[in-house]
């Protein structure tokens, strides 16, 4: 049976995920699919890792010589798809049994050609929901252009919202795993460059439905997103590259000037805000020597000057963004992706 869809496997912002989450996707994905997978410049031992699965599985492996922004890293993969659907997921997702057939049912099922699943929070215990589809959407409030974004059910127990779970349109799914038709994809001219770092789910949904498409949400379709901590040590250089400074400013400036979004919603602050605290999470364990070190009270004092100094001399020395993602200024806004009129 010829594969209908490609999964195109990317970085996310660690790399010490990596052998569990192919694994998962091999050992609980029955429908026939065809894989590439982009290397966002992993340490050797994952190199050789991949190298192995690839010589075993057949897959296609792409190298990349820097760490490049996620949206580059997509529409490397893309390039290579000759099927009618691509799902795009991350390299830190765990997939249930009966995942990709769902999103492939869904997109046949109705005109939607965008599919994202129910994401559930790695914790043990319930099942936690990450996101069950959601909103993004603009608003007039005192007479500003506002946007609104907002992940439905976050942080409830499935157990608890079974029955309200079911498929429908949404307005907004994530890239930790999200199913396209290919030729949308390439009628839009890919994914948006000019985004680094933060709200790429937000513009790539916005873009879509502006465009007249549907957005559907699957519960059949689970996946698990695996949130950080624990970071293995070789995780470092690419986690701080993944959310530098640099590219979220860049970021949150084209986004906003793109959409037609004044500077000082709240949106764009709170994801500029955003990346940086998910950014020092890498740096809790040297918070917690300090705090017990020093005590708790001195601790927290030498904690809030070191730590932010910490951050910003590994944003110089040992995060490494590809030479060409770090121009002071956004890039031109593509046609395709014009500001909503």
């Amino acid at each position: 049976m010829q594969p209908r869809v490609t999964l195109v496997v990317v970085p996310r912002e660690r790399f010490s995920r990596t052998e569990i989450s192919l694994e998962s996707i091999y050992r609980n994905t029955a429908e026939p699919f065809k894989l590439i997978y982009v290397d966002g410049h992993s340490p050797r031992h994952i190199r050789k890792y991949l190298e192995r699965q690839r010589r075993e599985k057949g897959f296609r492996l792409i190298r990349l010589p820097h760490f490049i922004p996620t949206p580059q890293s997509r529409n490397i993969g893309l390039r290579e798809v000759d099927t009618p659907y691509v799902v795009f997921i991350e390299n830190d997702m765990l997939v249930q049994p009966g995942w990709l057939q769902a999103l492939l049912r869904c997109a046949e099922d109705t005109p939607a050609p965008v599919v994202g699943p129910l994401y559930l929070e790695h914790q043990p215990g319930d099942q936690i929901v990450h996101m069950a589809g959601g909103l993004a959407h603009f608003e007039e409030l005192n007479g500003k252009r506002r946007l609104t974004e907002k992940h439905f059910s976050q942080g409830r127990k499935v157990s608890e919202i079974k029955d309200q779970l079911h498929r429908e349109p949404t307005e907004l799914v994530e890239f930790h795993c999200v199913l396209v038709r290919t030729d949308l994809l390439r009628q839009m001219g890919g994914f948006d460059e000019g985004l680094k770092n933060t709200s790429e789910h937000v513009d790539f949904c916005l873009a879509v439905r502006e465009a007249g498409h549907q957005v559907y949400f699957e519960p059949a379709s689970v996946v698990v997103y695996v949130d950080p901590p624990p970071f293995a040590w070789y995780d470092l250089p690419f986690y701080h590259t993944r959310w530098n400074d640099a590219w979220a400013r860049q970021t949150v400036d084209y986004f906003g000037k793109k959409w037609g979004l004044d500077s000082d919603d709240p949106f764009l602050d709170a994801k500029y805000q955003w990346t940086g605290t998910h950014r020092r999470l890498i740096l809790a364990p040297v918070k917690r020597f300090l705090t017990r070190a020093c005590g708790w009270k001195l601790g927290t004092r030498v904690e809030s000057r070191f730590v932010p100094a910490l951050d910003r001399w590994i944003g110089k020395t040992i995060a490494r963004p590809a030479p060409d993602t770090l121009r002071s200024s956004p890039p031109a806004l593509p046609k395709l992706h014009a500001a909503a009129r």
